[in-house]
């Protein structure tokens, strides 16, 4: 199916396009940093997830409207493999911890800010399908945000309050 694109639609997956650029390089950047292995391979894993969601957006860009239906399947069975039964572990002590601590702090701001361009956008688009696959996008950005918490909240780096 052909994407025939505003200005303002093209402007909004542009800035969508750096935005999943740059989470790309954190994601793989802090994955090399960080000390945990559970932490370094979520944050490959979410790496994998924002080089779909740029794969998307350049569709979208090159006038495609992607299809959904195989990316909500394969993002189900990614769930279902990533979701392990909350355990209370003691807090790390330490560089490492504090390190690590940092590079969560740093990318669940990065995930509420992003998922907060994708919702301005989906209310910008004229194309169901369109607002469909940003849809989508928006809510993986929302389960990084949630996966980023939780591992945070389970080390005793995070207390909400």
């Amino acid at each position: 199916m052909n994407l025939t694109l505003s200005q303002k639609e093209r402007l909004l997956l542009e800035d969508q396009k750096s935005h999943e650029e740059i989470c790309i390089k954190k994601y793989n950047s802090y994955a090399n940093q960080a000390q945990d292995p559970e932490l370094k391979q979520m944050f490959r894993t979410f790496a994998m997830q924002e080089q779909q969601h740029l794969d998307t957006i350049n569709q979208m860009l090159n006038g495609q409207v992607p299809n959904m239906q195989q990316g909500q399947q394969s993002q189900q069975s990614q769930q279902q493999n990533q979701q392990q039964p909350r355990q209370q572990n003691q807090q790390q002590v330490g560089i490492t911890a504090g390190q690590d601590a940092d590079l969560c702090t740093d990318m669940l701001m990065t995930e509420k800010y992003v998922s907060s361009t994708y919702d301005i956008a989906v209310f910008e688009f004229a194309d169901t399908n369109a607002r469909q696959a940003l849809n989508h996008i928006q809510k993986e950005e929302q389960q990084h945000g949630e996966g980023i918490f939780n591992y945070m909240q389970k080390k005793g780096l995070y207390q909400p309050q």
